[in-house]
């Protein structure tokens, strides 16, 4: 009885923090759908073929209006990769395919507090930048065209299918006449069905694993661990831990912010939070995909880089917020049980609701099952059209 009465426990934090966030992930998977149906592939590969800095901030804003699944983001940086994009824009354009997602901002100013909205998208451009630097000093051509070489044997990850799709409204006509055109919702609904079918399984698990840390973990655990009883230290060590807890959670993409939240009344240093939201592209799984992609030497090299240029951002906007005065005083992350109330949530998931309803509809109505069959196929073909246009 005891044991149904703790999983019961965990069950209704986990459904009250799905409750509070629906409204969110449709309207963010909305607006991103509307910007990856205007903004052609072959546009984004032509223009990412050194590490200028203009080239590294659209590959971070083509990032931010794409994928936000982590596996897709991976397989499609290595798409770009073997296309002609250098290896530096590819990392920049997904940590912005992750990190500087709509949705990822909105679900962050909801659950934790928009402190760590604006954090992630002022910690994001400072990775990239970190990032880039580190690759300028210590990446070896040798080393490079190894990662070239075993890129282009096309061994297949995850979510291979989904990133090889290209779901862009048809046509040679101005963006804002293919966003009015009688295949736009079309367009829209199969990006929207298909985001969601990439990231559902990890939204799912971080939502159990959220529920389940915060209902059977106590508060001591998270107090020594992120060591509470020592403000400096825990400051310093924040950024430190966060991504090694990252690493070990098995959860990425926007899953990850649930937890984050847990965290974050657990104790861990603002800067923890931004570093362990940003370590979803070193989780366990995808070192495992770099390895296939790239071999075990630019696997190891990109998660020394990666986990450095974590601290470094997560150091950096702790110090800038704290300056600022922008660290939020209480720990209140909405995390607590909580039962449906006929209150804005409601009235917002409803309508929501009703839009997604639609989206799904278009998406069945014009072929979409097809491509759902397809989200694991072979990398980077273009065999997968955009059905029903």
């Amino acid at each position: 009885m005891r044991l149904l009465r703790a999983l019961g426990h965990a069950l209704a934090i986990s459904g009250s923090m799905t409750w509070e966030i629906l409204w969110t992930l449709i309207l963010g998977f909305a607006l991103s759908a509307v910007v990856q149906a205007a903004v052609r592939r072959s546009t984004i590969v032509r223009r990412l073929g050194d590490d200028r800095p203009r080239t590294l901030a659209l590959a971070a804003g083509f990032g931010a209006a794409s994928s936000s699944c982590s596996y897709a983001a991976v397989a499609l940086a290595r798409s770009l990769f073997r296309k002609g994009a250098s290896f530096t824009a590819a990392m920049a354009f997904e940590i912005a395919s992750t990190n500087l997602v709509i949705e990822l901002g909105i679900i962050l100013a909801l659950l934790i507090g928009w402190q760590f909205t604006l954090a992630e998208f002022v910690g994001g451009p400072i990775m990239i930048i970190l990032l880039a630097l580190l690759f300028r000093v210590f990446l070896r051509q040798r080393l490079l065209d190894a990662a070239r070489a075993q890129a282009d044997r096309g061994l297949a990850g995850s979510m291979e299918g989904h990133a090889a799709m290209d779901m862009t409204i048809p046509g040679e006509v101005s963006l804002l006449q293919r966003l009015r055109s009688r295949q736009a919702f079309t367009a829209v609904s199969h990006v929207f069905v298909m985001e969601w079918a990439a990231v559902i399984r990890d939204i799912v698990i971080g939502l159990l694993i959220a529920g389940a840390v915060a209902a059977w973990v106590p508060d001591a655990f998270w107090g020594h661990l992120f060591l509470t009883g020592h403000p400096l230290v825990s400051k310093i060590w924040g950024p430190l831990i966060g991504p090694v807890v990252s690493l070990l959670s098995f959860v990425c993409s926007i899953g990850n912010v649930p937890l984050a939240a847990v965290l974050w009344n657990g104790g861990i240093s603002f800067g923890g939070v931004v570093a362990f939201i940003f370590a979803d592209l070193i989780i366990l799984p995808i070192l495992a995909i770099y390895r296939k992609y790239y071999g075990t030497r630019m696997m190891l090299f990109i998660l020394a880089a990666f986990y450095v240029t974590m601290v470094a951002a997560g150091y950096l906007v702790e110090l800038i917020f704290g300056g600022l005065g922008l660290i939020p005083a209480g720990r209140h992350a909405t995390v607590a049980e909580a039962s449906i109330q006929w209150n804005y949530t409601t009235v917002l998931n409803i309508i929501f609701g009703i839009l997604a309803a639609a989206l799904c509809y278009r998406f069945v109505r014009t072929g979409g099952i097809g491509m759902l069959k397809m989200m694991g196929g072979a990398p980077d073909t273009d065999q997968h059209p955009h059905s029903g246009h």
